[in-house]
């Protein structure tokens, strides 16, 4: 009998190994390669921290007038203005007056009910939500269901330490498996909650 039981646990095991590994291909091959939508102009734009050229992209996108306002999520507390103009050196003074500083958030969930927070005392309606690519998929689900009113258009960026050929290096392919299990652990939740459970596209607006 309990050879038996045994059998049974290790074919479980195998089985949910290989729906990982399977699951893990199709995540890794549907992270944005580019961004599909650079024109559209929204009410806010997003830039979470946490990876590199985030904040910078977020600063460009405002100076290059695709929003009105920046929101920089879960900056910190010792964070100012200043420090976010300081990491380029095109973006004029006076966007200051454009930038919000988010302080409280530390890590996605958070990310995403901070911003819908702000977003609601704004009265706004849209928002392009830039972050890297490989955390595209499990932010739009957290902020979709933080905020499913709001329009959110995605702006991946690309940290030339992530490579595509993710397979060939350790450090990335690590890296896009600890993102996919969270993403799966998010899943998994807003399903069990009822908060949403979709699966949005990381490249489309939700």
């Amino acid at each position: 009998m309990k050879g038996v039981l045994w059998k049974f646990m290790w074919v479980v095991v195998g089985g949910l190994t290989v729906a990982w590994a399977a699951g893990l291909l199709w995540f890794a091959s549907t992270i944005p390669k580019d961004v599909t939508d650079t024109s559209t102009h929204t009410d806010a734009i997003v830039a979470l921290t946490g990876g590199a050229e985030r904040i910078e992209t977020g600063v460009k996108l405002l100076s290059d007038g695709l929003a009105e306002r920046l929101f920089v999520s879960g900056a910190g507390e010792q964070v100012q203005t200043s420090d976010i103009l300081g990491r380029t050196t095109t973006a004029s003074p006076e966007l200051a007056a454009n930038i919000t500083i988010g302080k409280a958030a530390v890590d996605t969930p958070g990310n995403a009910i901070e911003t819908a927070e702000w977003v609601r005392r704004q009265n706004m309606r849209s928002i392009r939500l830039v972050t890297a690519a490989y955390h595209m998929r499990r932010s739009l689900l957290e902020f979709h269901a933080a905020m499913p009113e709001v329009e959110i258009v995605p702006h991946a960026v690309f940290p030339p330490h992530v490579k595509q050929d993710w397979w060939r290096w350790p450090g990335t392919a690590s890296l896009i498996a600890r993102e996919y299990t969270k993403f799966l652990l998010t899943w998994a939740r807003q399903s069990i909650e009822g908060t949403d459970g979709t699966l949005p596209q990381p490249g489309a607006a939700a």
